[in-house]
């Protein structure tokens, strides 16, 4: 039996395969080793995903965010080890790599992450050949759900958005004091979680000019500070996961192609897509 595991910040989602089919699926808690330690994250593995494992797991295909170096893969591998004692088998491997193989197969092209957070990377289809590298929450995640929902605060925060989208925003956040979202961003964990919250009320109210711009500001801040700089972006399809590409799928199309740059598909999440990518696999 095969396990496959696509973790973003927010959620993981699992998919046990026998014989090259589904027969189970389950959704956790989103993991990061840079915030969760082996045991918290073998707690979760024990209490919600094993108990829909009804065979023996002999092979592992985990894809996370996270995961930069051996040492933040050792994290979840360890957690892995311990609760599927029968794996043989457990690859680790970034969030990227899982956009990758989901999104472009055994295809070259650009693969891109647009959820919580975000990430870009060249895949050649078979390993990841060239990359302009991320720098997570504070320093980057353009075009993410978190970089959303920070400038939607910065702009309510500096007095910057118009009067009836602020309007609209209190009614259904409150008056947001500044104090609480220092808090939130800086003393509790996953603050990219919390500012992608926001990213609700920008899809419920992107007829307005502000929320679109807000939006477009920040696609525009992604394509130009990573896929630009890839040599071969112009030539290359750019294929998206993650709920923020989905959903904004035509705003992010508009973007790209004012930069003449070419989106394939568009998954809102990879699971099926690497699925699809390792029994074709055991297939070939």
């Amino acid at each position: 039996m095969i396990l496959i595991a696509d973790s973003g910040s927010t959620k993981t989602d699992w998919r046990i395969l026998d014989k090259g089919q589904v027969v189970g699926q389950v959704r956790t808690v989103g993991f990061n080793p840079y915030y969760q330690d082996t045991a918290t994250i073998a707690a979760e593995l024990k209490s919600v995903v094993l108990p829909q494992v009804s065979g023996n797991i002999t092979d592992i295909y985990y894809y996370g965010t996270g995961i930069a170096n051996d040492e933040k893969a050792t994290v979840v591998r360890s957690a892995l080890q311990a609760v599927f004692t029968t794996a043989g088998l457990i690859e680790v491997n970034s969030d990227v790599l899982g956009a990758a193989r989901a999104a472009c197969g055994h295809s070259p092209g650009i693969a891109c992450i647009l959820g919580t957070g975000s990430n870009s990377c060249y895949f050649d289809g078979e390993k990841i050949d060239f990359q302009v590298p991320p720098l997570g929450f504070w320093l980057g995640d353009e075009g993410s759900g978190g970089h959303l929902g920070k400038l939607l605060m910065l702009a309510y925060l500096h007095k910057e958005m118009p009067a009836d989208i602020r309007q609209l925003f209190e009614a259904q956040y409150g008056v947001t004091d500044r104090l609480q979202v220092l808090e939130n961003a800086y003393h509790q964990p996953f603050p990219n979680r919390y500012f992608a919250a926001f990213g609700k009320f920008l899809h419920d109210n992107i007829r307005h000019q502000f929320c679109d711009n807000l939006v477009r500001v920040s696609f525009s801040a992604f394509f130009e500070k990573y896929i630009l700089k890839y040599p071969m972006c112009h030539e290359a399809e750019l294929n998206f996961v993650g709920s923020v590409a989905f959903y904004y799928e035509q705003l992010l199309r508009k973007e790209a192609l004012k930069l003449k740059l070419q989106i394939g598909k568009i998954l809102m999440a990879p699971i099926d897509g690497l699925v699809t990518f390792h029994t074709t696999k055991l297939l070939s």
